[in-house]
């Protein structure tokens, strides 16, 4: 069955579900190469907690409007907002220098965390509740996508990576140079906040794919494993996008195989395996250029101490 889920052989649902989570991985494991050689993980993380609180209070706008509740479209404007919400608190309360940025982060992850498991609570108790599913946008369920879900996802991750390209050189400079940025007029702000707008982009898609708790795995792992293996910024974009795209595909096969195990967490611990081991090839290589180093040294001292000593001259 997972081989049949690997090789899109498992009908014609769970291989569009697959691909759709795939195409997502990629998009994330691309913007998570810039969000962390940004420093942005925990904005992030706080962003993809404060979506559940959209989400839900989606669902109950939709209700009461006598709109389809369950709608994606619906759900993901409604984590969105919320989300954007939070970073601009994050902002204001750093900004006005109250809290640091550890701080304000905390506080937003927790409230926004607490507000939306309280609210899918409010949820579950009404009487169309128990069938939303909104608890999938947790710890993601993939297996329960439909397939208009998965294209919807595939096409935003699409436009996602599209944007990305697009804003790659600025992007770079404002990395590794923000000064040479500033000076050749680019806008450090405006790229800043393009960057978090990606980053909350991906955070939102991803949602129904992977879930609130793990969508940033899916960002940070694959791009911490790209670092590890690649020398530069180009190389190691794509090489993010590859293992984001891979843990994807990888762990939607897993739970489309066994719905039981929640998408978001089987992902990340198929991206936490391929860390451990680019982490074991990179040990391995030093540790072989190590020994190659020490064995080069010993044979040059070997020879430099087996090599003919001058004889004293007939003068002396």
């Amino acid at each position: 069955m997972l081989v049949d889920a690997l090789t899109l052989n498992a009908g014609h649902n769970a291989a569009v579900v697959v691909l759709g989570t795939a195409a997502f991985g990629l998009a994330a494991g691309a913007v998570g190469a810039f969000v962390l050689l940004r420093g942005r993980a925990l904005i992030a993380d706080a962003a993809a907690h404060a979506t559940l609180p959209g989400v839900a209070g989606a669902f109950l706008v939709a209700l009461a409007l006598g709109w389809e509740p369950r709608a994606l479209p619906v759900l993901l404007a409604g984590a969105a907002i919320t989300a954007a919400l939070a970073v601009l608190a994050v902002d204001a309360l750093t900004g006005a220098g109250r809290l640091k940025d550890d701080a304000a982060m905390a506080l937003a992850l927790s409230v926004g965390f607490g507000l939306g498991i309280v609210l899918l609570s409010v949820v579950q108790g009404l009487p169309s509740g128990s069938q939303a599913g909104l608890k999938g946008f947790i710890l993601g369920q993939a297996a329960g996508m439909l397939v208009r879900d998965a294209v919807l996802i595939a096409s935003l991750a699409a436009v996602a990576a599209v944007l990305l390209g697009v804003l790659f050189r600025p992007l770079s400079l404002l990395l590794f140079d923000p000064g040479f940025a500033a000076a050749v007029g680019l806008p450090i702000r405006g790229l800043d906040r393009a960057l978090l707008a990606l980053m909350l982009a991906v955070a939102v898609i991803g949602l129904s794919a992977v879930g609130a708790l793990m969508v940033v795995g899916l960002m940070v792992i694959p791009a911490a494993t790209a670092r590890l293996l690649a020398p530069r910024l180009a190389v190691l974009v794509v090489l993010s996008a590859l293992f984001g795209g891979a843990s994807a595909w990888i762990g939607a096969a897993i739970s489309a195989t066994q719905p039981g195990l929640p998408t978001g967490a089987t992902t990340v611990l198929v991206a936490s395996a391929l860390f451990n081991a680019a982490l074991l090839c990179k040990l391995l290589s030093r540790l072989v250029a190590r020994t190659m180093r020490c064995i080069s040294g010993a044979q040059r001292d070997d020879g430099a101490s087996s090599s003919p000593r001058r004889s004293p001259s007939a003068t002396e």
